[in-house]
């Protein structure tokens, strides 16, 4: 380990650390456009040069230049100074001065290096290089003549992102960063290109010209678009979300977040439930009402209804406590009818073991082979399949697939279609079953892909044989940011209770006369629901659940309130209130505790505090915010017989997985650019 002196200070560092990075280790600040933490280094700005007595009679690049046994850098020098004012005037030359009109302004670090690097006129009369913007999509908004070439972008999307569209053209003055074939950048992850941009030359398109940053009120909280519970920052002006950055987390997201979470915050002001309402029995009609007048129909309809008639589904964006103040209410009511798979999959969860990623999302790095099963983590989990493309990057791990054929960023071996394939692999003894055998750490992936089907159970105990067999870890893959945690309390059939099918069957032959969902639209509740039966909607948004309910009370989204979500290695996470719901819309526990007085079943908690205390007391692992508390190892699934259909991914239409999604006016402009399929979505007045 060498030791070096950096500013007069000594320090010792492992071998193959940069000087930039010694320096950062101290508190040394050197200043860079080209050099990221996450990417490879370039050395091409020259921005971060540094003297090192001794060597060479020039500055060196310190995000190149390895640490050496003795070294003394001055990062401060005369000679460093100078050459870095050169450095930014010959930044500078073409830069265009649309600081005042740029989004970037007051997070641009090349504002900022100006202010401390810069000078207050130029030296150069020629005019300034103009070069062509680039259609990157309806995400991404560019203005190159801003580019520095830093080419963070390039490597990003070839590295992190694996589509590897964009790259600089042509030399000297005529270089340029650009797509070869003016193609759009289709990739989950392309809304990080713009936190990599040092510069303004690549920023949002929907948040151009909406605010500067100081306006912002930012609040830092919890994604739930899919499972992963990407750490996010949300910034608010008034009411309204005007942005969503991602924070860093390095076991759950990294510093990346998926395009989904942050630019469907449009969909949070649009076709939203503001007030409750009630279907007019005459002319099939909602109407407006107040809440006194909700909670009353509502008490005049399930009143003699026995508990055994009443059902209640929980849908992907829930907070845990409003899903045990709703279990709670059920259980109060008598009802042991009530399931949180609203997608329909079948599985034991009885074992928490059994639905776990229990390898952690870290944990993949760890990995040296891996099998996915049933699952498309690109569109299920994006920041998942980043973790493994990292893991494939940096030590060429083994990678099979069990499912359908989909380029995934990385290779991988395809090993069947369906569950007839899962024991062929344990049954080979030579190919990729050979891989696994060798391999110390294999990792075993399921989706929902292979759970949302009626030999699910079955498939679940395949599945843990295999991993067994190997000698791999199990891991479950959820695409619902609500599903753990709702599994974790139990939102699942009591005893002698209806499962989701059963719910749904129970509607239609009559056998249950009530039904209450909690942000259940991710299937055709209209289609699906049986119209006898009186169904009770409480949700954000006019979509699926809404179209079909006789009555509806507004909720909160996850930006309007606090609450816990785990993710799916079973971390437990805190959602913070960035702003108010509107309307007369209220929490979500709120609700239904004040429903439960009106039905003569008070729940026993009137605060946040009261049912946190609640929460912990039966399930005290709730408590351990941002821990992941592991599953013991157990016996799950039900052996039985495998069915020869092929496994297919839940997730068909990526930017429109959920009613927030589907409000949005960012993510239709992301299916009709990208060419993905957009179906009509229902809305609750048509």
């Amino acid at each position: 380990m060498p030791k070096l002196t950096i500013n007069g200070m000594d320090i010792e560092v492992e071998r193959g650390t940069s000087i930039l990075q010694a320096a950062e280790q101290l508190g040394i600040e050197v200043p860079r456009f080209c050099y990221h933490d996450r990417l490879s280094v370039p050395a091409n700005c020259r921005m971060c040069l540094v003297e090192v007595e001794g060597g060479p009679p020039k500055p060196v690049a310190s995000c190149a230049m390895a640490c050496g046994e003795g070294m003394v850098v001055k990062t401060d020098s005369p000679m460093v100074q100078k050459a870095r004012k050169g450095v930014m005037e010959m930044l500078l030359i073409n830069h265009p001065l649309d600081c005042p009109i740029c989004d970037q302004g007051g997070e641009c670090d090349l504002q900022d290096q100006a202010v401390a690097y810069g000078f207050d006129r130029s030296r150069f009369h020629e005019n300034k290089r103009a070069v062509p913007d680039k259609e990157l999509g309806p995400l991404i908004k560019t203005i190159m003549t801003r580019c520095i070439n830093c080419t963070r972008c390039v490597r990003f999307a070839e590295e992190v992102a694996g589509t590897p569209v964009i790259g600089q053209m042509n030399r000297g003055e005529d270089a340029e960063i650009g797509t070869f074939i003016d193609e759009l950048v289709k990739t989950e992850l392309s809304g990080n290109l713009i936190d990599v941009c040092p510069v303004g030359a690549l920023t949002s398109k929907p948040y151009a010209f909406k605010a500067r940053s100081w306006e912002l009120r930012k609040t830092d909280t919890i994604d739930v678009h899919d499972a992963v519970g990407s750490n996010i920052r949300v910034d608010v002006r008034g009411r309204e979300v005007m942005r969503i950055l991602p924070r860093l987390h390095e076991d759950v997201n990294e510093e990346w977040i998926s395009d989904r979470t942050r630019f469907a915050y449009d969909g949070l002001n649009k076709g939203r439930l503001d007030r409750p309402y009630i279907r007019d029995e005459n002319s099939g009609k909602l109407k407006e009402a107040s809440w006194d007048e909700a909670f009353a129909f509502i008490a005049g309809k399930l009143k003699g209804v026995k508990g055994d008639q009443i059902g209640a589904l929980a849908g992907d964006l829930c907070d845990v406590e409003s899903m045990v103040a709703l279990k709670d209410l059920m259980s109060a009511l008598g009802s042991p009818h009530m399931d949180c798979r609203t997608d329909g999959a079948l599985f034991d969860v009885s074992q928490r073991a059994g639905y776990l990623f229990n390898s952690t999302i870290s944990g993949i790095e760890a990995a040296d082979a891996i099998v996915l099963i049933g699952t498309n983590p690109r569109l299920e989990a994006s920041m998942v399949n980043a973790r493994i493309r990292k893991v494939w990057l940096e030590k060429r791990i083994k990678i099979g697939v069990i499912g359908e054929v989909v380029d995934l960023t990385y290779p991988y071996t395809h090993l069947g279609k369906g569950p007839q394939d899962i024991e062929s692999l344990m049954k080979a003894k030579d190919g990729f079953a050979k891989i696994l055998k060798e391999a110390k750490n294999p990792l075993i992936i399921v989706g929902q892909g292979a759970l949302i089907r009626e030999d699910g159970l079955a498939v679940q105990h395949a599945v843990r044989e295999l991993a067994e067999h190997f000698g791999g870890t199990y891991n479950v893959l959820h695409t619902a940011a609500s599903r753990v945690g709702a599994l974790d309390i139990g939102f699942v059939p009591g005893e002698g209770g209806r499962d989701f099918h059963s719910i749904l069957e129970g509607t239609k032959d009559g056998t249950l006369k009530a039904l209450y969902l909690l942000g259940a639209d991710e299937f055709d509740a209209r289609g699906e629901i049986g119209w006898k039966t009186f169904t009770i909607y409480q949700g954000h948004h006019g979509d699926h659940g809404a179209a079909r309910a006789d009555v509806i009370l507004p909720g909160a989204a996850y930006t309007e309130k606090d609450g816990l979500y785990v993710n799916t290695e079973g971390r437990v996470q805190q959602a913070k209130r960035a702003s108010f719901p509107p309307g007369e819309a209220r929490e979500d526990w709120k609700i239904l505790r004040a429903l439960s007085e009106t039905l003569g079943k008070t729940l026993p908690y009137d605060t946040d505090v009261q049912i946190r205390e609640r929460i912990c007391r039966e399930w005290p692992h709730l408590g351990a915010i941002d821990q992941v508390v592991s599953a013991e190892p157990a016996k799950f699934g039900k052996k039985g017989k495998l069915s020869k259909e092929p496994f297919r991914s839940p997730v068909t239409h990526y930017y429109l997985t959920n009613p927030i999604c589907r409000a949005s006016d960012t993510m239709r402009a992301c299916t009709r650019d990208f060419g993905v399929e957009d179906n009509h979505i229902a809305e609750a007045a048509e």
